[in-house]
């Protein structure tokens, strides 16, 4: 559906032919989430050990134009996959991969300081960012950040309340070399994509010095693991890069052109989007002490070499493998 939330640009057939390709134990199952008798026979007849929820409508923007395929997709959508490991597979793992937009504008009251090319917080008390105590009710949040706080919520109940092995985590900014960004989702990958294919990047407010912490898949999925062998029902997580991950866009635009990518071709607006983040920086050290030994290793300069060389290639017509 990304195709029909993104148009051609968002596609990401290409990706599931290159899997199908290269892997010969990868199958791809042409499946609504939506659909919840499909879901539940899905989970009966496969017989999971481990589910990563990743479908979603990603987009913080888009949704308040579609508010309700918005709420079908990742709340309803999550729903139906919980059911179906309750009903047929309950001593699986089910890791959902929720948003840091559950926390609404909240993070925004945070004290902050406007720095040469960035926004940072104000307190040192601060300085790791955003952790799991922030509010998520009584504060803006977006269709999307309402959608997706009730996946959240009812993943965290059938942790807590059924006792299924539940874990739920929050990302940041979450990208990888096979990350297709558009201009609606995916921040580190697009604005990659926009330096290397010469597309002109709108600034939304802020004049570019919003920041975001990226993380790299393979870094995500470790963390998935490590949940995957000691499980804790209902238990929520911030997943991200932390501060040494964090980027403003203009940090990012000045990193892509030193590592070839290119010049970004800025467009600034002055209205920043609603219920966006000023400043979010996510803060792992509960994951960390959970499970002592993760922590995100790949650095921001590799991925975004990472993703210039793959959007290089993708703008050849040659996939990257």
């Amino acid at each position: 559906m990304r195709a029909v939330f993104f148009g051609p640009h968002g596609d990401t057939r290409w990706n599931q032919h290159r899997l199908q390709a290269r892997l010969s134990r990868f199958r791809h199952l042409e499946l609504d989430i939506r659909d919840r008798g499909a879901m539940l026979r899905l989970i009966a007849e496969e017989g999971p050990d481990l589910v990563v929820h990743c479908a979603a409508q990603p987009s913080h923007d888009l949704s308040a134009r579609i508010p309700l395929d918005d709420f079908d997709v990742n709340a309803v959508g999550t729903l139906n996959l919980l059911e179906g490991v309750r009903r047929h597979q309950p001593d699986a793992v089910f890791v959902l991969m929720s948003t840091n937009k559950v926390y609404g504008e909240a993070p925004n009251e945070r004290p902050m300081v406007e720095r040469a090319t960035r926004w940072d917080y104000a307190h040192p008390e601060d300085a790791e960012g955003i952790d799991e105590l922030c509010r998520v009710d009584r504060t803006l949040h977006s269709p999307f950040g309402a959608s997706k706080l009730a996946a959240d919520v009812i993943a965290q109940e059938y942790g807590r309340y059924f006792g299924l092995k539940v874990g739920v985590f929050r990302g940041g900014c979450l990208t990888g070399p096979q990350h297709n960004g558009v201009e609606l989702h995916g921040f580190l990958s697009y604005l990659v994509r926009a330096a290397v294919c010469n597309i002109p990047y709108r600034v939304y407010g802020y004049r570019g010095k919003q920041v975001r912490d990226n993380i790299h898949c393979r870094d995500v999925l470790r963390a998935v693991h490590r949940f995957s062998e000691a499980p804790r029902p209902g238990e929520v997580y911030n997943i991200g890069g932390g501060r040494g991950n964090s980027c403003s866009i203009l940090e990012a635009a000045a990193l892509v052109e030193r590592l070839g990518g290119g010049r970004l071709a800025m467009e600034p607006l002055e209205t920043p989007r609603r219920g966006d983040h000023v400043c979010y920086i996510s803060d792992t050290r509960k994951f960390q002490t959970h499970f002592p030994g993760w922590r995100p290793e790949i650095p921001l300069e590799s991925m975004v070499t990472e993703l210039i060389e793959a959007w290089k290639a993708r703008g050849t017509g040659q996939l990257k493998p």
